[in-house]
């Protein structure tokens, strides 16, 4: 599961290895990459979110 996580992340940031999205590709789940980046991409916006209304205040 953490790979998952580093692979998303490291999606997410635009710095993915060319190896290790091959590897992910041929040996990971789909289902488990596309629930993973909702997971955080919802994430992220919360914490923007609260980010952004701290800074209002």
């Amino acid at each position: 599961m953490w790979d998952v996580v580093k692979s998303v992340l490291a999606a997410f940031f635009g710095v993915q290895q060319d190896q290790r999205r091959r590897k992910d590709f041929e040996q990971g789940k789909p289902g488990a990459f596309i629930l993973m980046g909702i997971v955080l991409a919802l994430v992220m916006v919360v914490i923007v979110f609260l980010v952004a209304s701290m800074a209002a205040r």
